[in-house]
């Protein structure tokens, strides 16, 4: 059973977004807690807004109404209305109080929004997921973000059942009942709107600690987990520790409450929820210890600490007016992590991991039926709109104006914002202006680009006059039509540049037209705000290579017709960390193209030939050197096909690949594995992360020359590994390899961690990720596994998410079983959790781009998923819009 409301879809629009009729001041909820039976009683104060004259409509899915009371006085059958979600009293007034009393069911909701049970009927515990909707399936309320109340929650439960209560906001008191049943109260003093509300209750253990604020407040910090999790919180809380001084100090924003609590639960549909007080994460972003946990995941789970913390400013004492506003809470807290997480690690290899996160998963949804903008005009159902392009290129759009401004004045802009808007609800209009206000300049151009979907094309060409000594660089603009956006606006786009001369060296740049004063720099940013602009620089000796997009300075695609020779150069000499990476990915398309037409092998061989010398040289970061010697995913390849073949792609980038390794050679590869000998004792340090990093793909290239040998290192590796880093990457050379050892190593994985959740999630999604050709099969087999549920979301994706997304020849087969199989398991994932269903069926995206019989397959997949009776509106929005043409 799940809580969902499977109305027909309702189109929802910004342009008709009214202020609410009612608002409510003042929240007073308790609980009585059962894992069968739960009874909310509500006192709400209402507002009401003397100029709308509205009854009074509440939002509740899912409730059994036990009583509702007016001002004191119960309310008869015909004074109130509970229907299709909404609740309407007759009789209110402004000052009225509304007192509900309604039942709800945790253990039998399997959507997992709301209040749920996490975990088993024995040793589980209670918790909530509100945001976006689900405080309407707790209890009758104004569920929208622009109504913000102060909250005071008492929760009662049996003592023995649920020894821990918490909610939101200062603890207020607790206390014994009768029958072996306690009590604890909260009060939360700053007004949050409902999708803020949270509570646990269970038998979980805790780790403390004490933290003083740079103002001097006296704030306790505890980690809470079930007794088997919690021994693996302590980096958590060194993350959580270091996000709060990192916020005072950059951006002066301090905790403002007495205790913040942080709770992990292995059953949650997001990845973290950044309730005010009580953040509440999903397990897979909150544990860690070297035996199970990779190095990449350690730095995810120090981002998502800092990510949910963060939010306290950028979310909950600023929050977003209405949905379409998502991204300001979201865009925004990603900027704010990721500029955090550079500070703490490597800035160049953090904007490499962005840009290729945002290339994987975002460029494609731009480029698919799914298209929408960071501000959608429109939507059925919000849950489907947590997205790469509100979250990712919304901070990208976060990351293009803080370069116009620079860093002072970035804060001083954001300064402005928080307090101009502490306590409201705000807008992307709001901020942009608070951020202008702050530094005397308008901002509103760059709204265009949160209303247009779709990634433009900038196009550079570049033209050199050894007469005028001038160099002069035109750029132009394109963003091809998305659904229901066919015409497309010029938008300004921050292009940040340098030129290089032949020899490596940097040229001072001299603009035409700009004054002596701010000339002569070897870097400058130049925005290019119509189709087309030509920027000439003076005092220029050769002709240049011009290095573009440095840092990634805007979200596009960059179209340069670069000769391969120049692009090696920026990958031997770009200072530009991201550059010379990028470089590098732009010479592997190339390469790419090269091994796909057949008609030249200039790219193919420059990129050989520069990552090869890299390779011997020894002198590139051991991480960048690793990222450096990967070409771009086949997601990212397959984006350069008009029409996709996923073998194919596959077959080529395996070949490219394999011509890198042969240029490199058997001998240096093998004896820079052996150099890079794992020490007995982990650490976590950027040097050694680094070493884990390129030894890791040091094994994988070498199992392309030298199966057997690699196969074998692997399996030495496997067995002598002391951190899950390598275990992990040796064990994935063994599986895609389909070396002999793989069954072996694969069942010392399961019987190793069997009872750990997160872990098991790896070995799922190891072989999700096998060879196209027995990939299906297994998929199937491993549906059977004790250790699968389609109750988890994790492990959902563990599977299905990393079969169909991250695996695409194995997914995309000519016959259509995958497919098949997938629409399947939708129909199925569906009726428990809409969300994670809709969620997965994303994983269709593109499939008007695949070749004639891939494509009919998948078209027939998706209308019969389509035509399956009583889907979710998640998933009907989802599969409607796969269909669009």
């Amino acid at each position: 059973m799940n809580t969902r409301n499977d109305a027909a879809p309702v189109l929802i629009r910004l342009s008709d977004y009214r202020a609410p009729a009612w608002r409510v001041s003042q929240v007073n909820l308790s609980f009585d807690l059962g894992i069968d039976d739960t009874v909310v009683s509500s006192r709400l104060h209402l507002q009401r807004d003397a100029t709308l004259q509205e009854p009074l409509r509440l939002d509740g899915e899912g409730l059994e109404l036990l009583s509702i009371a007016l001002d004191g006085q119960a309310l008869p059958e015909g004074q109130w209305r509970y229907e299709n979600g909404v609740l309407e009293v007759e009789g209110a007034r402004d000052g009225s109080l509304l007192e509900t009393r309604v039942r709800v069911r945790p253990a039998a909701n399997t959507a997992l929004e709301g209040l749920y049970l996490s975990g088993t009927r024995e040793g589980g515990f209670l918790l909530t997921q509100c945001e976006a909707e689900g405080f309407r399936h707790i209890t009758f309320f104004p569920d929208r973000p622009d109504v913000l109340a102060s909250y005071t929650v008492t929760l009662r439960a049996d003592r023995a059942r649920f020894p821990v209560l918490l909610a939101g906001g200062n603890p207020d008191g607790h206390g014994e009942l009768e029958d072996g049943r306690h009590w604890a109260r909260f009060v939360d003093p700053h007004p949050k709107p409902s999708y803020l509300f949270a509570l646990v209750a269970g038998r979980l253990q805790q780790i403390a600690r004490d933290y003083v604020t740079a103002r001097g407040r006296a704030v306790k910090l505890v980690i809470w987990a079930e007794p088997d999790a919690i021994g693996r919180c302590d980096y958590a809380m060194d993350a959580l520790e270091r996000s709060m001084r990192w916020d005072e100090q950059s951006y002066g924003r301090e905790y403002d409450l007495d205790v913040f609590h942080v709770v992990a639960t292995h059953d949650f549909n997001m990845g973290a929820m950044e309730n005010k007080g009580l953040n509440i994460f999903n397990a897979k972003y909150l544990l860690a210890d070297p035996d199970s946990s990779t190095d990449d995941e350690y730095r995810a789970v120090e981002a998502v600490v800092a990510h949910e913390y963060f939010h306290n400013w950028s979310g909950n004492r600023v929050t977003c007016r209405d949905w379409f506003q998502l991204s300001l809470k979201e865009g925004l807290t990603v900027f704010r992590e990721q500029q955090f997480s550079a500070d703490m690690n490597s800035a160049p290899l953090k904007r490499i991991e962005d840009v290729a996160l945002l290339r994987r998963a975002q460029f494609p949804e731009d480029a698919g039926p799914l298209a929408h903008p960071v501000r959608p005009a429109q939507y059925s159902e919000i849950n489907n709109f947590y997205t790469a392009t509100v979250y990712e290129k919304g901070s990208e759009l976060v990351r293009m104006v803080a370069g116009s401004l620079g860093r002072d004045g970035f804060r001083r802009g954001m300064d402005l914002y928080f307090s101009r808007h502490d306590g409201h609800a705000a807008t992307l209009e709001d901020f942009l202006r608070a951020l202008g206000d702050a530094n005397g300049v308008d901002l509103m151009p760059y709204l265009a680009w949160y209303a247009q979907a779709g990634t433009p094309r900038l196009h550079a060409r570049g033209h050199y006059d050894a007469t005028q000594r001038t160099y002069a660089l035109t750029l132009s603009q394109h963003t091809p039509p998305t659904p229901n956006q066919p015409h497309k606006q010029a938008l300004p786009i921050p292009v940040k540049l340098a030129l290089f001369r032949r020899d490596g060296r940097m040229i001072p740049l001299h603009l035409a037209g700009e004054p002596a004063a701010t000339s002569g720099g070897v870097e400058r940013v130049v925005v290019l705000d119509r189709a087309e602009q030509t920027f000439v620089f003076q005092q220029v000796d050769a002709a240049p290579v011009p290095s573009l997009l440095r840092g990634f300075s805007a979200p596009v695609i960059l179209e340069c017709d670069y000769a391969p020779a120049d692009l090696a150069l920026l990958l031997r000499h770009d200072a530009d960390g991201f550059n010379r990476w990028e470089a590098g990915q732009q010479l592997a398309a190339r390469a790419f193209d090269n091994l796909r037409d057949g008609n030249d092998t200039a790219a193919l061989d420059a990129w050989c030939e520069a990552l090869s010398a890299l390779f011997a040289e020894g002198s590139v970061d051991a991480a960048l050197l690793a990222d450096l010697l990967t070409p771009p995913g086949e997601i990212e390849l397959a984006e350069r096909e008009r029409v996709v073949n996923p073998s194919h792609v596959h077959a080529l980038r395996q070949q490219l690949q394999e011509s890198l390794a042969l240029r490199i050679g058997r001998e240096a590869l093998h004896a820079r594995h052996q150099a890079l000998a794992t020490p007995a004792v982990v650490a976590l340090d950027a040097a050694s992360q680094a070493q884990r990093r390129l030894k890791r793909r040091v094994l994988e290239l070498f199992a392309l020359l030298d199966p057997w040998a690699a196969h074998a290192l692997g399996t030495q590796q496997y067995d002598s590994a002391p951190s899950m880093t390598d275990r992990l990457a040796a064990l994935v050379v063994l599986a895609r390899g389909n070396a002999p050892q793989t069954r072996a190593a694969l069942l010392h994985f399961r019987e190793r961690y069997a009872d750990n959740p997160l872990a098991m999630d790896k070995w799922f999604s190891i072989q999700a990720q096998l060879p196209a050709e027995v990939v299906v099969e297994r998929v199937r087999e491993l549906e059977a596994d004790a250790a699968f549920t389609l109750k988890n979301p994790n492990r959902v994706n563990a599977l299905f998410g990393a079969w169909a997304r991250n695996n695409p020849d194995g997914f995309h087969r000519p016959d259509g079983s995958g497919y098949r199989l997938l629409a399947e398991r939708l129909v199925q994932l569906d009726a428990l959790n809409p969300q994670v269903a809709a969620r997965l069926a994303t994983a269709f995206n593109g499939w008007q781009r695949l070749e004639p019989t891939r494509r009919a397959a998948a078209r027939t997949a998706i209308g019969t998923l389509a035509a399956q009776p009583g889907l979710s509106r998640n998933l009907t929005e989802i599969v409607q819009g796969m269909l669009h043409d």
